[in-house]
């Protein structure tokens, strides 16, 4: 499933005359890294019409006056000045400087002016910032660098930051998450304008797979929190919370250790980290599991309860929601990644007991009886999650969570993948 696209008080703008869609300009700033930076050059500026890639039109343009100093102190010199953004059906702000630092509003004004004529917007990893800045974002759903996305909610609390997602199409407005996910976003922007043979022609002069699959940044991101919680009164709270992993606890126990009301404490905590002290939790858990996967030898039942969960079945079922495999298959995929496993092999059989040998049979690519296993062991997971529901005593955390969002304005969801702008309805899913 995907998204259609938010469009706060206005539907996209017909594209003003003297623009033309094939033109893409690109805005930098000094200071701005230049992976990033090279990415919008390389898929919109490289003549590939041999290998079946329509041409864009590329216009380098600069956001600011005086040379551009990029990494390791090269200079750039854009052919092209704020002017040029008239004539650009896209422009794509590729990365900021600094997430502290207000963009010059010389910038800002000529984004806000391209919008209003109709133009894509794109903002790759902090550009995100940028187009904040100029108040683009007001009202639609975003994504950033998960590094960043705490920031980018606390300072602009009227973007729906979800920093699970590699990208968000909201149709004249677009973003990206951090560095590689900019090339998704590219090839998404191709394949939305030329179709899918295009994009993967694309893709394969990248040498990048035309789309990445179900996981978005979830399997990124870190256990960290924007460096602003440091000073606040829950900064404590949420260290505790990070040295008790293991131990099965609520959202409703953390609000009582920061003395506040369940309510209280859910709008402050979206309000540091812009997401949901539930999800945030249930994130945390997962990735604790997914560390132990990885480094220890414990069965799928010894991590569950290392982690907090209930129960087996509540850690796959999350589990395999945010990262996309079941425990156990995740743990082949990685120790073949790896060169890694148990000597003796026990591993293997004590995972397959745990959770049936249907989750091998597709990790290991073997089809037969184990199809039906699988097939059978996710219903069962599924009537499990359903049970389990209320896992960590939620279930009233879970309803308060939902009235909030017509609060908020933020989703709850707790799937993972791009957002795109094909349907009305506004439960992301999987994929493609």
């Amino acid at each position: 499933m995907s998204q259609e696209p938010t469009h706060g008080p206005g539907t996209t703008r017909k594209l003003a005359a003297r623009r033309r869609r094939e033109i893409v300009a690109v805005l930098l700033f000094g200071g701005g890294p230049i992976f990033e930076s090279s990415i919008p050059l390389s898929v919109f500026g490289i003549d590939r019409q041999d290998a079946g890639v329509p041409r864009y039109r590329l216009l380098v343009c600069a956001g600011e006056e005086g040379p551009l100093r990029t990494t390791g102190g090269l200079e750039l010199t854009a052919p092209y000045g704020l002017e040029a953004l008239s004539r650009a059906g896209t422009i794509v702000v590729p990365a900021w400087r600094s997430i502290t630092q207000p963009p010059p509003s010389a910038a800002l004004d000529a984004l806000r002016r391209a919008h209003e004529e109709g133009a894509r917007i794109i903002g790759l990893c902090t550009g995100a910032f940028v187009l904040a800045a100029a108040g683009l974002l007001d009202g639609r759903p975003a994504t950033t660098h998960w590094m960043y996305a705490p920031t980018l909610a606390k300072r602009y609390p009227a973007v729906h930051v979800d920093p699970r997602e590699l990208f968000v199409d909201d149709g004249d407005i677009l973003t990206s998450a951090g560095t590689a996910a900019g090339i998704d976003l590219c090839l998404h922007v191709v394949r939305t304008d030329h179709g899918a043979e295009a994009a993967g022609a694309l893709a394969r002069r990248l040498v990048v797979p035309p789309r990445r699959g179900n996981g978005g940044q979830e399997r990124y991101l870190d256990r960290s929190l924007p460096e602003e919680i440091g000073t606040d009164p829950l900064a404590e709270v949420v260290a505790w919370a990070l040295e008790h992993l293991h131990e099965q606890f609520d959202v409703e126990t953390l609000a009582a250790r920061a003395y506040m009301s369940r309510r209280t404490f859910d709008r402050r905590f979206r309000s540091l980290t812009g997401s949901a002290p539930l999800q945030w939790l249930i994130t945390q858990r997962v990735l604790q599991a997914q560390r132990l996967l990885e480094t220890s030898d414990y069965s799928v039942d010894e991590v569950a309860g290392r982690c907090g969960f209930r129960s087996p079945v509540a850690l796959r079922g999350h589990f395999r929601r945010q990262l996309g495999a079941s425990p156990a298959a995740y743990r082949a995929a990685y120790r073949a990644r790896t060169g890694g496993g148990r000597p003796d092999g026990g591993g293997a059989a004590e995972e397959r007991a745990a959770e049936g040998r249907g989750d091998h049979a597709v990790a290991d690519g073997h089809g037969g009886s184990g199809v039906g296993h699988a097939v059978r062991g996710e219903r069962g997971e599924r009537r499990g999650e359903r049970n389990e529901r209320g896992d960590h005593g939620e279930r009233h955390g879970e309803r308060s969570d939902r009235s909030l969002r017509s609060e908020t304005g933020k989703p709850d969801s707790d799937t993972y993948s791009p957002r795109l702008p094909s349907q009305r309805s506004r439960t992301p899913g999987r994929a493609p």
